[in-house]
This record gives structure tokens, C-alpha cells and sequence, in this order.
């Protein structure tokens, strides 16, 4: 390249004959092991997509959908949340809130859930997520393996393979006021109260005019409340 930019022009022809008479050898970049190893790691890691949109199509407690969001309180501080949602009836079925990202609070997300709710998820449901590290990490796998729950993950950079566990954090970050919150206990009581606000009191429209729990136990028992019969129906 520099004798062409100084006024030699030789074609790619000459180059290479030139290269030949007297030996001479282009090295070539060689790839990276480490990163080709880090690539393979990360590949392995990632779970199918088994769920593929299908919220609702296998019924109460078969999908449940995970994500953590953080949110913003006092002086710029940050705590996070994750949750565990039932994609059927919309019920928060196990959550945690920290301080910090550690891959912890995601494991007791997932044994809050089992121990409330073990007896009522069914064999091989699916734990549907993103592709976020806290989902692809070895503890957390072998965590949903013991209790015998399928893994499934988003495409990357795929917000709709995860739509409904979106809504859940749209409608808390709306409806909650932490705006007077100054420490990190008061945040998360506020959040605990909210989500037993959510499971218990607040009626949606898509669940026939009930709350998640009531839409819960009205698909398992077709035993729709009294005082909610009078609403009209959806049209």
C-alpha cells in the first residue's frame, strides 16, 4: 500500500506474482479462541423459544412469564423488582424486590412462586424470559430443573415475545406513587402493597370483570362471584 500511494501502480496480479518470486506471505488474522469460546458459552446458554406468543392457549399456572424492571426513587436510587406472572389469569404468583442486580433475588423469585404455588403448577410448565444474564446463568437453570419447569426465552431484541409481563410493570409504575419515598424499605413496601393490590383488588376487563385471583379459581371451579353478575358482559 505504500509503494502504490507514492506512485508505483501494480496490479493485484503483479502483487501476487512479486509475492510469490520472492516468498513472501500475508499473515492472516487468526480468530480469537477466547471469544469463539465465549460466543459457543453464550449460544449454549440461550433457551428455545417454546412459548412463541401462546399465552394463553394451555390454560391457568402453564406459562409463567418473568422479567425484573428497575425504578427510580429518592435521590436518583434504583431498586429492582422481578416478578413471576401467570400469562393466563394475569396473577403475580412469586416476586422480589433488591437493592442490587445479584443473581439471588431472581432465585428467590422462583422458590417464592414454587412454595406458594406448587401444588397448582402443572409438570413441564414453561418459565418464559428474555435472554437477560440472570435467566441464562447455570444456578437459575438448575434451579427450574429441580422443580421440574421447562425454560423458554424470547428472540433477542424481541419486546413482544414478552408483551404481557410488560403490561403488569407499565400499569405498577403508573398506578404507584412513590414520589415521598426517600429509602429503599419504603419502596419495596409500597411495591409488596401494590401487588397484593393487583392479584386481589383490582378487576380487569379481560378477566371477565374479576381480579386475577377470582379469574383463578372462576376458570378452575366455573364458579363466577355473585355480587359481579349484574356487569355487563364484553362486547
Amino acid at each position: 500500500m505504500r509503494l502504490l500511494r507514492n506512485g508505483h501502480p501494480m496490479s493485484r496480479n503483479k502483487i501476487r506474482r512479486l509475492m510469490k518470486k520472492y516468498n513472501l506471505f500475508c499473515p492472516i488474522r487468526k480468530a480469537n479462541p477466547y471469544t469463539q469460546m465465549a460466543k459457543a458459552l453464550e449460544k449454549s446458554s440461550v433457551a428455545p423459544n417454546l412459548l412463541k406468543r401462546d399465552f394463553k392457549g394451555k390454560g391457568p399456572r402453564y406459562v409463567i412469564l418473568t422479567d425484573i424492571k428497575y425504578i427510580f426513587y429518592g435521590n436518583c436510587q434504583k431498586c429492582y423488582v422481578s416478578v413471576m406472572k401467570d400469562a393466563y389469569t394475569n396473577e403475580i404468583l412469586g416476586y422480589a424486590v433488591s437493592s442490587s442486580m445479584e443473581e439471588d433475588f431472581v432465585l428467590d423469585t422462583v422458590n417464592m412462586c414454587m412454595k406458594l404455588h406448587k401444588h397448582e403448577i402443572p409438570q413441564n410448565a414453561l418459565v418464559h424470559s428474555d435472554q437477560g444474564i440472570h435467566y441464562k446463568a447455570y444456578s437459575f437453570k438448575a434451579l427450574l430443573h429441580n422443580y421440574e419447569l421447562r425454560q423458554s426465552m424470547s428472540r433477542k431484541a424481541n419486546c413482544w415475545d414478552n408483551a404481557p409481563q410488560e403490561s403488569f410493570f407499565g400499569h405498577m409504575k403508573d398506578e404507584i406513587d412513590i414520589s415521598m419515598c426517600k429509602e429503599f424499605d419504603e419502596v419495596k413496601l409500597k411495591i409488596v402493597e401494590y401487588i397484593d393490590y393487583y392479584n386481589n383488588e383490582r378487576y380487569q376487563w379481560d378477566l371477565a370483570y374479576l381480579t386475577p385471583v377470582e379469574y383463578y379459581h372462576y376458570t378452575m371451579t366455573g364458579q363466577y362471584p355473585l355480587e359481579l353478575k349484574h356487569l355487563p358482559k364484553k362486547k
